[in-house]
């Protein structure tokens, strides 16, 4: 019975093509009415309607150990979108199909159609040591229009369809005509670079990887449904490793985009229809791939020993310099006991101030036995006695002076023409020690509650660029990012341990002073009580802190830096740059410095101020003319704060305080000001913040948050250079050691922003447009540009940190009330 059925249905079937043949189905112009013998590379035309179907047949001997590539192009001039002609390619083991015109959708329901499509097919999985054998396409040509349709059919083989290492291949294609190639790794190369180069930003395109496996997704609504891929202006770079392709083998595919918005263009100029069409675009761009091997794990070792190798000899270069300190004090030690009656280590001081006795009848008044030899130099008669330090039950950071017995004088020593550290240093050193030490614990706490969410977020950042293969996510220099396991990008994460092994050094450093001092308080050593510059470590740890959560953060934005997760690497930046103008303050004015609290809360503004800028100050003027009257009123503030030794309060009355202080002091009666020193760098200081407020307010720089930085580094070396100008000016020495940091941070801070301001990449423009700026590796193939700005930074912060931990040593002694407050 089923034999009977079978034999019927086979009948039937073999009747219906019958009919079918006699309906029509035939090759357009006087070939033979059939459904087998074209040739490839001959030029078919015809016409279909909805009555008739076309069905072409080509076949082909496959030869042994090639990949044979076959592409279709298909042309209509039809221009009713209601009736396109089919196209279906049937092949072995798969189906393409689309539609002539064929239709590319665009943004605000714009839509491109194409008269003239061509295709790849895919072709058929190269088998080693297969039997040549007979292979078919079959390509069918129908409509379901009500009247002919002309159309046009070519299929030829395609003669460079594999594309060889080194070897550069030029090709265009369209939006209508994309192009794939295949390529095969080698057998001693386990990762390659893929480089596309083009002449012109536009079109806009996309480059992708692909497997092995049909179909090949090439049109701009499914080329990101596969693979890894990037949108490319002018230059695209895509590292592939084998072993993401255990074939070993993979597509390159190549798709231009029907506008231009992806790369930071816009939508393409052409004549519209009264229905929206934009017909026939002339899309087309000139590519140039090449496939070069990418670097071997050996010089992933040698990277890795070199960057330990040049922060370890800052380690050996510490313990060496230790070691001459260690030998140099014990000679000391041994040949004879420091007398400050030698003289040795003194300042001359212009009129120095008695301060011994404050509630004496001779406070205030000018010692003018000190002025005859050009300094004073201390008699072990009149060496003051040491202060006697009580149990405070008040040993801990408020809001409180810590001054009650001297309550009353505090303002008046404040006030007086010429201070001196002895004048700023009267509060217990024990409670002054916990205030700073505030800094350390705080940090400590913004980090872990900082660092934690930011390593979660940039690991599910890694896990969807591996995910998706969209390497449009992250910013990197294409042209120069290693992958290491997950990371895209392990040079940029690697140049960052310096950040880390120098922020650890530093601290040690400064455990180390911090022991010595300790110890000498402990056997009451009479210099480490009265003489130098007060010593605090608590603002020094948390430098060091700050420098090694640099390096920890900066890392975790590299693992994929983009425009929302920027602040990771500049947050600690702002910290860095407070904490050193915090610190050179604090040397000598350690009873008056702000308070961890006050200090935080304001780099949290900064860092507020920093994320609106880059969401809103592109192109807002509103932003700019409320952050330049925020700046130019903070710079104010805080310089009238500083001129009178925190006696001005900051509160909303200090506004109308300053206007009442000009008014009497400069309207009423013109005086000169009373702190001359200060007073020039406060107005040097507020010329150069409102030059950088008034920039900003005219040229809105799209990179707010360097602008940011630079506003806290000028700061920084504008403080910094008057400190050491006023130490000159007051006959104090720097000792070679600073001297040496000092032209150490110089050259190394010179050399890294010439490294800095090379700009391979840019999260403020599109991902295409940000690859444009990528360059090649510059250092051992591995390093580019701007790790080696990770490198230099790195060792210019450590020898910044070190300026200020020695810049004064060479009072360590000299009494406090000889030491001038600038």
């Amino acid at each position: 019975m089923y034999k009977f059925l079978g034999i019927v249905m086979s009948l039937l079937w073999k009747l219906h093509l019958i009919q079918a043949l006699d309906l029509g189905i035939s090759v357009a112009g006087n070939r033979p009415t059939a459904s087998i013998g074209a040739e490839f590379g001959t030029l078919y035309t015809g016409q279909v309607a909805r009555n008739t179907e076309h069905i072409y047949s080509f076949n082909y001997t496959n030869r042994p150990s090639q990949v044979d590539a076959f592409r279709v192009f298909v042309s209509s001039f039809a221009n009713n979108l209601q009736y396109p002609v089919l196209f279906v390619v049937r092949q072995q083991k798969g189906v393409l199909s689309w539609e002539v015109p064929l239709i590319f959708r665009g943004l605000y329901q714009k839509t491109y159609p194409y008269q003239q499509v061509s295709r790849t097919l895919c072709p058929m999985e190269l088998e080693e040591e297969a039997v040549p054998s007979e292979h078919f396409i079959f390509v069918d040509v129908a409509s379901m229009a009500p009247f002919n349709v002309e159309y046009k059919l070519l299929v030829t083989r395609i003669k460079d369809f594999e594309l060889h290492t080194g070897i550069a291949f030029d090709f265009t294609a369209t939006p209508s005509q994309p192009e794939y190639f295949l390529y095969k790794f080698p057998e001693n190369i386990d990762s390659v670079i893929i480089k596309v180069v083009s002449k012109n930003s536009y079109p806009c395109s996309v480059v992708s990887v692909q497997d092995i496996v049909c179909p090949v997704y090439d049109l701009d609504h499914n080329v990101e449904f596969n693979g890894i891929y990037q949108s490319m202006a002018k230059k695209a770079a895509i590292t592939i490793q084998r072993k993401d392709f255990p074939n070993g083998q993979f597509y390159v595919v190549f798709v231009i985009k029907p506008e231009d918005y992806t790369c930071g263009g816009s939508a393409p100029i052409g004549i519209q229809d009264k229905e929206n069409h934009t017909w026939n675009l002339q899309r087309v761009k000139d590519l140039q791939v090449t496939i070069v091997p990418s670097i071997k794990a050996s010089v992933y070792v040698k990277a890795i020993l070199l960057c330990l190798v040049i922060f370890l000899a800052f380690y050996l270069g510490t313990l060496i310099v230790a070691f001459v300190q260690y030998i140099r004090l014990q000679r000391k030690s041994v040949d004879s006991t420091y007398s400050p009656d030698d003289g040795a280590g003194t300042v001359t001081a212009s009129h120095p101030i008695s301060t011994s006795t404050p509630e004496g009848s001779s406070y205030g008044a000018i010692d003018e036995s000190s002025s005859s030899g050009g300094g004073r130099n201390p008699s072990p008669a009149a060496i003051p006695r040491p202060r006697s330090y009580s149990d405070s039950s008040v040993e801990e950071e408020s809001d409180f002076d810590t001054m009650p017995e001297i309550e009353s004088d505090k303002n008046v020593i404040r006030t007086k023409t010429f201070l001196y550290v002895s004048d700023l240093s009267r509060k217990d050193r024990r409670i002054i020690s916990k205030k700073y030490k505030i800094y350390l614990w705080n940090i400590i706490t913004i980090a872990v509650f900082y660092a934690l969410p930011v390593i979660q977020l940039v690991v599910t950042y890694q896990t969807v660029v591996n995910v998706t293969g969209n390497q449009d996510i992250c910013y990197f220099n294409f042209l120069c990012a290693h992958p290491l396991g997950v990371l895209s990008a392990f040079n940029n994460i690697l140049s960052n341990l310096g950040h880390v092994m120098l922020g650890f050094l530093f601290l040690l450093i400064v455990l180390r002073r911090d022991i010595h001092h300790r110890r000498s308080l402990e056997n009451k050593n009479l210099y480490a009580m009265e003489y130098g510059i007060p010593k605090h470590f608590g603002l020094f740890y948390t430098m060091g802190v700050a420098l090694t959560m640099e390096g920890v953060l900066s890392a975790c934005y590299h693992v994929c830096p983009n425009y929302s997760n920027f602040q990771f690497d500049t947050s600690f930046m702002y910290m860095i740059a407070g904490l050193c103008m915090l610190k050179l303050y604090q040397t000598r004015h350690p009873d008056i410095n702000a308070s961890a609290y006050a200090a935080y809360a304001s780099f949290a503004v900064v860092i507020f101020l920093a994320v609106l800028g880059v969401v809103f100050g592109k192109n807002n003027a509103w932003f700019w003319a409320i952050f330049t009257i925020i700046h130019v009123l903070g710079s104010l503030a805080l310089s009238t704060h500083i001129y009178y030794m925190g006696r001005f309060k900051i509160d909303f009355g200090i506004f109308r305080r300053i206007a009442m202080v000009l008014y009497t002091d400069c309207m009423q009666k013109c005086s000169w000001p009373m702190y001359m020193d200060r007073m020039v760098l406060l107005v040097v200081g507020n010329l150069v913040n409102w030059s950088f407020a008034i920039f900003g307010l005219v040229y809105r720089p799209r990179d707010f948050a360097s602008y940011m930085l630079g506003i806290f580094i000028c700061n920084l070396l504008l403080y910094l250079a008057f400190y050491i100008i006023m130490k000159l000016r007051s006959s104090e020495k720097i000792q070679p050691m600073p001297l040496f940091c000092i032209i150490a941070t110089a050259v190394i801070w010179a050399s890294a922003l010439y490294f800095f301001f090379q700009n391979l990449s840019s999260w403020e423009k599109t991902p295409a447009e940000s690859r444009e700026k990528n360059h090649e590796c510059i250092l051992m193939d591995f390093f580019d540009d701007h790790d080696i700005w990770h490198f230099l930074s790195a060792a210019a912060m450590f020898f910044s940190f070190l300026v200020l931990l020695t810049l004064d040593d060479d009072l360590d002694f000299v009494q406090r009330d000889q030491i001038p407050v600038f």
